[in-house]
């Protein structure tokens, strides 16, 4: 067997021999992209003061990544499919590990925020080639357990990143969460030449790049507004950016319902399997990552544990998710994806819910259940609903097909973080108002009710100065303590209002078995139409 993995997927005349440890490559690229997301979350303090960041400036850093990575997906997927999944693959990671260079070692805060864009566009070229390449290495009996891997892999990588950063920085720089991922990255590459085999489609037509064109501009600018509009004011830019967004939109619907090779045919979301799935994935990730962002803030300002620490605490989440995938496997067959799916989703909207209980006297175990069912539930559910959407694709649109998935789930946490962090701030803001409104000089206060991290700075201030002293930055602290808990419980309120409003349109969008199983015999062009073996009403 050659060094250099060189024949194509499509070629194989059996299943690829080597296939398994090919996923374990396409897991370690997935695990690096999604860790760049969840590292910062346990990074922002130190970056925060050796910057001098703003509120602002610590939205955009974290979010810098998240705009081109959920524009540039599907666009990105189409390119790869018609050229070669592979070498997508490998330019991803590459544009990635030059991205985390430059983000490790530049010290001004616009640096760090175009490093963070570089590193979101090598992620858009890395997450779509992954799950295209797995479909096309996996035969159908064995491409439910590859992708529930996959799942898996996502996360792990949200306990992961804030573990691994809170581990480097006991000892390191803030810096150093973004060069961790240049070793990972680069042995990605190197499997990825010895273990992965070319693929593309051997069909591809001419690539709609109009298309690809107006999804980038309507996501980009839905993106931008949701996390700009609800933190920072709905000025002239985020009010524009809402317009193009929907503008761009129905150009982009009514551009494809015309063009004869489209971008991605819209027509799919007609079909109920396909669209319920993909509601599914961004519900849940719309949940996950707005609950760990204000839980990972609690743990650290609240209860005062450092990076490490937090990371450490977050691993009852890893460790759940991996759980929920093993059960998905025995019981996905016999239940179906629609019974599946939505009791994932209730297990999660459980999870939010049980956050709604939080205090200023709680403490890490009043995380512990929400941590578990959350992790649950997406290890249960997140995989036969990604299966469900690739499935819904033919082979020459694979990669089409994971920019689609990679997309929903990118755009659910970005909307996560962005709808309940804006909720979570009016909220601690409006209590700390209440609780010691005219205390403070008004400079001062305007730093308090900026944010947990702002108050404690405050309160530490009070402490150090004469006029206020001991007993008084006391009193503040314990009411940034109580305005925080205060706003994780209301937060947690409107998240697990709208989770179970998505679970309740999730289960009737998704089709029983009898209803799957005939859609899948009506629809013989896509990636495979046999029986499928693992999850019996994924519909194609």
């Amino acid at each position: 067997m050659p060094l250099i993995a060189t024949t194509p997927a499509e070629r194989m005349t059996g299943p690829y021999p080597r296939r398994w440890w090919a996923l374990l490559v396409l897991c370690l690229s997935l695990l690096i992209v999604v860790m760049a997301n969840t590292s910062l979350i346990v990074a922002a303090p130190d970056m925060t003061k050796d910057l001098g960041l703003t509120s602002s400036d610590l939205q955009w850093i974290i979010d810098g990544y998240t705009v081109p990575y959920a524009a540039l997906m599907l666009v990105l997927g189409a390119i790869g499919d018609k050229y070669s999944r592979r070498g997508a693959l490998i330019l991803g990671l590459l544009i990635f590990a030059g991205g985390s260079v430059m983000g490790g070692l530049v010290d001004e805060t616009g640096l760090v925020i175009a490093a963070r864009a570089i590193m979101g566009v090598g992620a858009a070229v890395v997450m779509p080639a992954t799950l295209s390449l797995l479909v096309a290495m996996f035969p159908r009996g064995e491409r439910a357990k590859a992708i529930t891997a996959w799942s898996a892999t996502s996360g792990l990588a949200i306990a992961a990143g804030p573990l691994a950063a809170g581990w480097l920085l006991q000892d390191h720089a803030w810096g150093s969460t973004f060069l961790m991922n240049v070793p990972i990255a680069l042995l990605a590459v190197v499997g990825a030449l010895v273990l992965v085999p070319p693929s593309k489609a051997e069909k591809a037509g001419a690539i709609d790049y109009v298309g690809g064109l107006l999804s980038m501009v309507s996501i980009g600018s839905l993106v931008y507004a949701t996390i700009e509009g609800p933190h920072f004011g709905w000025g002239a830019g985020p009010i524009t950016a809402a317009v193009v967004a929907g503008v761009g939109l129905l150009a982009f619907v009514a551009w494809e319902l015309k063009h004869p090779n489209p971008m991605l045919d819209v027509r799919k979301f007609k079909e109920r399997p396909f669209s319920g799935s993909m509601l599914a994935v961004l519900f849940f990730f719309f949940g996950t990552f707005g609950s760990l962002y204000y839980s990972t803030q609690f743990l650290q300002f609240v209860l005062g544990y450092d990076a490490l620490e937090t990371g450490i605490r977050l691993l009852p989440l890893a460790g759940a998710v991996f759980a929920g995938a093993a059960v998905t496997g025995r019981v996905a067959p016999k239940l179906g994806v629609k019974l599946v799916v939505g009791a994932g989703m209730v297990i999660g909207t459980v999870g939010v819910v049980l956050l709604t209980l939080i205090e200023s006297g709680s403490t890490y175990t009043d995380f512990v259940a929400p941590l578990l069912l959350l992790g649950f539930a997406i290890g249960l559910s997140v995989a036969p609903a990604t299966d469900t959407i690739m499935g819904s694709f033919p082979e020459s649109e694979l990669g089409v097909g994971g920019g689609a998935n990679d997309t929903a789930l990118e755009l659910g946490g970005s909307l996560g973080i962005a709808i309940l962090g804006s909720l979570l701030a009016t909220s601690y803001k409006d209590k700390l108002t209440d609780l010691i409104g005219g205390q403070l000089p008004a400079a001062a206060m305007d730093t308090a009710k900026d944010s947990v991290g702002g108050g404690l700075a405050v309160a530490e201030q009070v402490g150090q100065n004469p006029q206020g002293g001991a007993q008084q930055a006391q009193a503040l602290i314990d009411a940034v303590h109580e305005s925080f808990a205060h706003s994780i419980a209301h937060t947690s309120l409107i998240g697990a209002i709208i989770m179970a409003a998505g679970t309740m349109i999730v289960i009737a969008v998704l089709p029983g078995r009898k209803a799957a199983g005939k859609h899948r015999q009506a629809e013989p062009g896509t990636a495979e139409t046999e029986p499928d073996e693992e999850y019996a009403d994924t519909a194609r």
